[in-house]
């Protein structure tokens, strides 16, 4: 048998023969469960409203409410499909006929013979494994056909007579309606959905709609007297299954009809968005229990961006911090709209990303651990946010100046080369820059890590160092030599002078 298992409910009035059929019997391996057993028709309907087997087998002939009685009461409750196999003994053929007007097509002969029973069983196995398909089908198209419908009351462009009508039948069958909105990653956002839509123990209706890639919508009903008001109780079963995850949860106001749910759609989508500002994740989002403010959506931000780009392409990464805090400081201080935070960020997260593109293999590393796209479909606060591009801009800060250094190893001895010729003369690093075709910042990080110091101190230690060799010749006046070295102001040349060697130039002759 398959991996599908069903439950059997086994109902007759004699002791023995219950006893037989259970212990007789391979049920597993014939693909059912035995849920339950019991001696009437009275006893039997309690058990299958509890116990919603699939299959009933029962005695023709018991006390209280026979087996046809039961089959009858049954069908009359409009209860949930339910396959019915009797027990009779060939004396009671006539009561088998009548079953036949109820649908009833299986029946065992007393006394039971394992075999025949086996068999019978395989077969209507196999007829429940196709009313179950079937019935999925049908799920599926009514449940697809009622998602359609509803969305077109979230975008109203969609609507058409007939979905209005579709709408009208299924805000029937609750009390009450209202949306939540749910923003969490695409995994856990699957997991919500698969548990609370074919959650057995609560039978009313809800319907999942996927936003693209903002999150997601549940319409359901509720019942206002056993759910609370908004139906936060179903949100609130809802959360408790949410484990460690975060999960953003806006919920609207109820509406006593399907038709007034686009109204609770906007205001769950405003309350979602509250929690985007927030210091740490406050679960879920009531009108009753928030204050409204109204998102500035006309904020430029493209001084920002140039500000943090421009910090990262010099490989300034303190500049690049503050330049990413600020921008975070002018969102939270304008109340920016978090929907053009999150672009704004992630349309930086790909302009940094061109930055080493030239390194091909690192930059789709970095892409796939920092994944931006799935950004806007993510429970995400804008101080994690700010963390993520904070994070990324300096993981691609470190690759650049690898890349560079590498790159930079021949072209680094050539400028020592010419430093070292021209040492005496008024050289900055913005003029070596020029010469060499290098960003000044970057040269300067580049002669620190080959010289172990900067660009000045090594100006200055060559300058002393000649200054030492022609004070050992004794031809020249100190002055003389502080010009020679390339100092116009005799004072400067004497501070560095003693600040290396911790003694005048007077003394240092004195003493060679």
């Amino acid at each position: 048998m398959g991996n599908t298992v069903f439950k059997v409910l086994l109902i007759d009035d004699e002791p023995g023969a219950l006893e037989g059929m259970q212990l007789w019997i391979d049920w597993a391996k014939l693909g059912y469960e035995v849920c339950g057993s019991c001696e009437n028709g009275v006893e039997g309907l309690k058990l299958m409203e509890q116990l919603r087997p699939e299959l009933v087998i029962t005695d023709v002939r018991m006390p209280l409410m026979d087996g046809l009685e039961l089959i009858e009461a049954w069908r009359q409750r409009g209860g949930w499909p339910v396959r019915f196999a009797i027990v009779s003994g060939y004396s009671e053929f006539q009561y088998a006929q009548k079953a036949l007007r109820f649908g009833v097509s299986h029946y065992f002969l007393k006394p039971i013979d394992e075999e025949s029973v086996s068999e019978e069983l395989r077969g209507i196995y196999k007829e429940l494994l196709g009313e179950q398909e079937r019935q999925r089908i049908h799920r599926i198209a009514s449940y697809e056909e009622a998602v359609t419908a509803i969305e077109s009351l979230l975008y109203p462009q969609y609507a058409s007579a007939e979905k209005q009508r579709v709408i009208d039948r299924l805000s029937e069958l609750c009390e009450a309606w209202n949306v939540c909105l749910i923003q969490a990653d695409a995994q856990r956002r699957m997991e919500l959905k698969e548990r609370l839509l074919f959650a057995p123990h609560d039978p009313r209706a809800s319907y999942w709609i996927d936003l693209d890639n903002t999150g997601s919508a549940l319409v359901f009903g509720y019942a206002p007297n056993e759910d609370g008001p908004d139906g936060i109780g179903r949100i609130q079963r809802l959360a408790s299954v949410a484990g460690s995850s975060r999960e953003f949860i806006g919920l609207g106001r109820g509406t006593p009809s399907l038709r007034g749910i686009e109204a609770s759609y906007r205001e769950a989508k405003e309350l979602l968005q509250l929690q985007f500002y927030e210091y740490v994740h406050t679960g879920i989002k009531r009108r009753s229990a928030v204050q409204l403010r109204a998102f500035n959506y006309r904020y430029d931000q493209v001084s920002q961006a140039d500000r943090i780009i421009t910090a990262l392409q010099l490989l300034d990464k303190s500049g690049f911090e503050e330049a990413v805090w600020a921008a975070a400081r002018h969102f939270r201080d304008e109340w920016v709209a978090p929907e053009i935070v999150i672009h704004f960020v992630a349309h930086l997260f790909f302009q940094i990303s061109e930055l080493v593109k030239e390194m091909p293999d690192a930059a789709e590393r970095l892409l796939e651990k920092y994944n931006p796209s799935r950004i806007p479909g993510q429970a995400v606060m804008m101080d994690d946010l700010i963390d993520q591009l904070r994070a990324f801009g300096f993981e691609c800060i470190d690759l650049l100046l690898e890349e560079n250094m590498r790159v930079s190893q021949g072209i680094i001895h050539d400028i020592n080369q010419y430093i070292r010729a021209h040492y005496r003369e008024a050289l900055t690093i913005k003029k070596l820059a020029e010469i060499f075709y290098l960003h000044p910042v970057y040269l300067g990080q580049l002669l620190m890590k080959k010289n172990g110091v900067g660009f000045n101190e090594w100006v200055h230690n060559l300058r002393i160092e000649e200054a030492t060799r022609l004070l050992r010749l004794n031809q020249y006046k100190n002055s003389e030599i502080a010009e020679q070295v390339g100092y116009v102001n005799y004072s400067q040349f004497l501070k560095q002078f003693e600040k290396r060697l911790g003694m005048s130039p007077n003394e240092y002759k004195n003493r060679n």
